[in-house]
């Protein structure tokens, strides 16, 4: 496995981690981390993931109709997924409270694993775009750490018990990254695959973190989502 592609692991690693340390220390700028986050994501999914989801269905004959379907599915998906998992029950269901929090920080951990699996599946692509794949992923694996912690602690759950969930949830990626780069991906696959990607990072920066931000839309929130864009934008045009 390429060394570079090791190092892009292994930093959202450590972004997965500092997500879930800052929670406690600099929780007041939270939703700016959230506003850049939803910002590069929208940006990939439109500048990076879809072009070249269609450029490789029309190399190989796949119906455009097909890769629009799976990013509504993968839309859908992450919906349910949140809806159903991620979500804090009603008070006074003290029991379900207790699981939601082990339920709802193990679907971040197969999040992450699947965040891994899409920096591979780019890095099949190229270069280019998987090094592109791989800062957006970073950008969210923070905001994952956050979440991951955040879950087990507001579901009655142990701060040992969150710190175990963050490690299982910053080692996710790396192994999504093994294991897809360790595969032959056929194209028509990896075509499918980054379509799907383009249905979750669309639901996670516009529906996931974009609200967040709406709590708060200063100046600074604006500027941090714009950076976000402005970044993508750069690098999609860069290489």
């Amino acid at each position: 496995m390429d060394n570079f592609i090791i190092f892009l692991a292994l930093i959202t690693f450590c972004s997965t981690l500092i997500g879930g340390a800052v929670i406690i220390k600099f929780k007041k700028y939270l939703p700016y981390f959230f506003a850049f986050a939803a910002g590069s994501l929208i940006a990939v999914s439109f500048l990076d993931l879809l072009p070249e989801s269609l450029e490789l269905s029309n190399s190989i004959g796949l119906p455009i109709r097909n890769i629009m379907l799976v990013i509504v599915f993968s839309f859908f998906f992450y919906s349910f997924l949140e809806r159903f998992f991620l979500t804090h029950p009603a008070e006074g269901h003290e029991g379900h409270n207790h699981i939601m929090g082990p339920i709802g920080a193990g679907s971040l951990v197969i999040h992450s694993f699947l965040d891994g699996i899409a920096i591979g599946a780019a890095f099949h692509v190229n270069p280019a775009i998987g090094s592109i794949v791989a800062l957006a992923v970073i950008s969210h694996d923070f905001t994952d750490g956050i979440n991951t912690v955040a879950v087990m602690l507001k579901n009655k759950q142990t701060t040992r018990r969150a710190i175990t969930f963050l490690i299982f949830d910053a080692l996710a990626p790396v192994i999504g990254v093994v294991a897809a780069t360790a595969l032959d991906i056929p194209q028509t696959v990896l075509a499918l695959i980054l379509a799907f990607f383009v249905g979750e990072f669309l639901y996670i920066g516009a529906a996931t973190l974009f609200p967040e931000t709406r709590k708060e839309m200063s100046k600074g929130i604006i500027l941090a989502m714009a950076l976000g864009i402005i970044v993508i934008t750069i690098l999609t045009s860069l290489i």
